[in-house]
């Protein structure tokens, strides 16, 4: 169904140069296969899977070689055909050997991916649709790599009525979702009737910023004759894509502080994502490739191209070439994705770009001033926080207070503060320092509450 009310959005935010323009044209390409994946079993928010292949032993692209450990974590899948080099310590993104496995491909092997049982929406219960999207091994493919399926059970006094297609991408250089919905439309549209029969919502609303006017009118016309699906447009603002961010825009409810949205009876589902579940589900198909952005100033043969999860870094550079001068690599944006520690990581489900730059573009770090109260970071910060209180109080150590009075938790680290702080306060970095340590601070109290009970205990 289409919609011609205004562009939706949110208050503050910042209006960033996007850079789309050197991928956002360019069709969806399929990468080689690298020699040897590289595969962390921890690829998603939750613990990692648990293998279930020995060393030596041959697999089939798409077969499952490690399983789900609990009710918050997905399958892990073989990406390629090959035999299991080892299982051993593999290094990642975090800069930390993890637990991981080695898988040498087959050169000759035509790469078929293995199906397995078939889930058809149509006749699927929802707790059928819950365990394919968790066999499946699907994650947020927009970087947060939340495992879909717990996302799809919110507690039964919080039902959800509307589910969120997010489509606003607002990352510079970021153009794999934009691909994506001009591309895979009947599968975003498929994979939206599976959510919906999964969550029980009645409705569904796709947001795509108003950058992409291309993918708004192809969902517009994939989604006419749907009544349960809206398409709006939402300026293309950053940080747009932010799930309260999104939710506030399309429908002008606020998530509480400290709550998750299906407190206000929504789920939010990146657009790549939504894509997977479509294709994936109706073939008994698990994920074992996922679309990334490769672009940057650095990069010769930008694009956009689906490459096997595993993918080592390296080889995606030495395939498409870089500048000689290349300086930094990011995983995701510029905004919110992390520079690389080295090359020798791999792809992982959470990774939605390869975005490198020269040194050129990488200026050298610059002199930190102390706070002018000037309030900038102040009126952009999306969610109404105090990011320069909150850089005093991480600079003071006072991470309690962080927490407990100013909302440090609500933070998603989008980077707006930092970006027009005129001091050059790298403020990001403190809030994730300020988090961590208080994630310990806590820790520590509820062990010494709890050694004191055992005491109390045992005096009486």
């Amino acid at each position: 169904m289409i919609t011609n009310n205004h562009v939706k959005s949110f208050l503050r935010g910042i209006h960033l140069e996007d850079y789309k323009d050197d991928t956002n044209h360019l069709p969806i390409k399929r990468f080689p296969f690298a020699p040897l994946l590289i595969l962390p079993f921890n690829q998603h928010i939750g613990r990692p899977s648990i293998p279930v292949v020995k060393q030596g032993q041959e697999v089939t692209r798409g077969q499952m070689i490690a399983q789900a450990d609990g009710d918050f974590s997905v399958a892990l899948h073989a990406p390629e055909s090959g035999i299991i080099k080892k299982l051993d310590l593999v290094p990642t993104s975090t800069g930390k050997m993890e637990p991981g496995v080695y898988l040498q491909s087959y050169p000759g092997s035509t790469q078929e991916v293995l199906e397995g049982e078939t889930c058809d929406y149509q006749t699927a219960s929802p707790e059928d649709i819950v365990k394919a999207i968790r066999d499946a091994g699907i994650v947020g493919l927009g970087g947060a790599a939340f495992p879909t399926h717990a996302k799809l059970i919110p507690p039964k006094d919080e039902p959800v009525d509307t589910v969120i297609i997010n489509g606003a991408e607002c990352e510079p250089y970021l153009t794999t979702d934009h691909r994506v919905m001009l591309e895979q439309t009947a599968d975003i549209i498929l994979g939206i009737h599976y959510l919906l029969k999964a969550t029980g919502a009645s409705n569904a609303i796709i947001g795509v910023e108003s950058n992409k006017p291309d993918a708004y009118a192809a969902l517009c016309d994939a989604a006419k004759q749907d009544q349960h699906i809206k398409v709006e447009e939402v300026n293309a603002k950053y940080p747009q894509g932010a799930a309260k961010i999104l939710i506030k825009a399309l429908t002008n409810r606020e998530v509480p502080s400290g709550a998750h949205t299906s407190a206000v009876g929504v789920i939010v589902c990146n657009v790549a994502t939504t894509a997977e579940i479509g294709r994936l589900l109706p073939r008994g198909r698990g994920i074992q490739e996922r679309v990334i952005t490769v672009g940057g100033p650095a990069i010769k043969d930008k694009g956009n191209y689906r490459i096997p999860i595993g993918t080592p870094l390296r080889f995606i550079l030495d395939t498409v070439g870089v500048e000689h001068n290349l300086s930094r690599v990011f995983l995701g944006g510029p905004m919110m994705g992390n520079a690389v520690p080295n090359l020798d990581i791999s792809i992982t489900k959470g990774v939605s770009g390869v975005i490198a730059f020269t040194e050129q573009e990488i200026a050298k770090a610059d002199k930190v001033y102390q706070c002018i109260h000037c309030g900038y970071c102040v009126d952009v910060c999306p969610l109404g926080l105090n990011p320069s209180k909150l850089g005093l109080l991480a600079q003071a150590q006072q991470y309690e207070d962080m927490v407990d009075n100013y909302h440090l938790k609500d933070c998603f680290e989008c980077g707006s503060c930092a970006f027009v702080c005129p001091s050059h306060i790298p403020l990001v970095q403190h809030f994730r320092v300020a988090k961590s340590m208080a994630k310990k601070l806590k820790a520590i109290q509820v062990e010494k509450e709890k050694n004191q009970k055992n005491q109390n205990k045992s005096a009486a």
